[in-house]
Parts: structure tokens; sequence; C-alpha cells
């Protein structure tokens, strides 16, 4: 590696706290209970979460909703502030994704996410309840009740955004854009999905 110049990726060391679950909302069970197998089809279950990332024009926040079959981001937002509404264009980029693809109209689904304002608020179960999806919620402070979601982000940190340096927060969406669409879902290997991408794997497991 150093003959040629090569240098491993390694995470850093750090957490950054985007779950406010300090308030008065309903919270829902926790039916997925770590029961990730439930996912045994697409639209089964949808994994759905917040993290952060700097740039020099201040912090960006990115919300995530992940098909837990395939591993797949099958919607994501960002903004300059962690909102309800943040979460909201996620769910329904989410549902947009999958409604324009014939094999997965239905939304019969478990959709998981932490007990967070934004994921407890009333206009967002008001989203779910319209198109049928049922909540479920971690646990406070147990990140392994979203395990799944919570290793793409650091998937996406430890080889993609600790790498970079944003001087802006274009540039930031830009990357994301360029690490989830043009390189995660359709290039990166799963060993959990046969060593296919989550593009391939559905392909091959639904097409």
């Amino acid at each position: 590696m150093q003959r040629l110049g090569i240098r491993s990726k390694v995470a850093r060391k750090f957490r950054v706290q985007t779950t406010d679950s300090e308030h008065t909302n309903p919270i829902a069970p926790n039916t997925l209970d770590q029961n990730f197998a439930l996912a045994d089809g697409p639209n089964k279950v949808w994994g759905a979460d917040i993290t952060c990332i700097y740039t020099g024009e201040g912090v960006l926040y990115l919300a995530g909703v992940m098909d837990l079959y395939s591993r797949k981001i099958v919607g994501w937002s960002m903004d300059d502030t962690m909102t309800t509404t943040l979460v909201e264009d996620a769910f329904t980029a989410a549902v947009a994704t999958r409604t324009s693809s014939s094999r997965t109209a239905a939304f019969d689904l478990l959709h998981h996410s932490d007990r967070g304002v934004q994921y407890t608020s009333g206009r967002y179960r008001e989203l779910l309840t319209l198109h049928g999806v049922q909540a479920s919620m971690s646990r406070t402070g147990n990140c392994y009740d979203n395990a799944v979601v919570e290793s793409f982000w650091g998937k996406l940190k430890s080889e993609m955004v600790y790498h970079e340096r944003f001087a802006t927060k274009a540039q930031a969406r830009a990357a994301v854009f360029e690490y989830i669409e043009m390189f995660y879902n359709r290039k990166r290997l799963h060993a959990s999905l046969n060593y296919l991408s989550p593009e391939a794997f559905e392909a091959h497991r639904v097409g």
C-alpha cells in the first residue's frame, strides 16, 4: 500500500446527536424489535433516520429512508434545519421512488425510526397513516434497534464525508447525491446481499 500510495479509510470515533426525544408526542411500539428478517421482500420494512454533515457554511442535515430488504436508500432529503419537513420530504421521495416501479406499488409496510420529535410529530404520523404505513420506534438510546440504517451512516461518513472538506453546502449536497445515487445504490457491494449492490440485489431477487 505504501509503495502504491494507498491509504486506508478509517472512521472517526465520535457520534453526532440528532435525536430529540424530550417531548410528549405519542411513541409507537418497537414492533421491529431488531427482527430485521421481517424485511423478506421490497416494501416490507423501511428504516428512517437523520444525520448531519459539516460544511464551511454550517451544518447540513440529511434524512434517509432505507428499504431493509435490499439496503437501498429509497428516499432522502437535505436541509439547513432538522425539522419535520426534512423527514417528510425524505419519506415522500421514498414513496415516489417506489410507486414509479411496477413491482413495488403496495405500501403495506412497517416504518421504523427513533422516537425523535420529527418522527413522532402529528404531521409525520398523519403522513404514514395516509399511506397505510405502520410506525415502529426504537427504544431510547438504543442504536441497535435501527442498526441497518446506522450502519449506512457509518459507511457514508467513513467512505466519503470524513475524506472531504466541504466549503459550501452546495458541494456537500452534490457529494451526497453522487455517493447515494451513483455509488451506494448502484455499485457498492454488500456481503449480506451475496456481494451484490442494492439495485442489483433487487433486480436479481424481484425482477
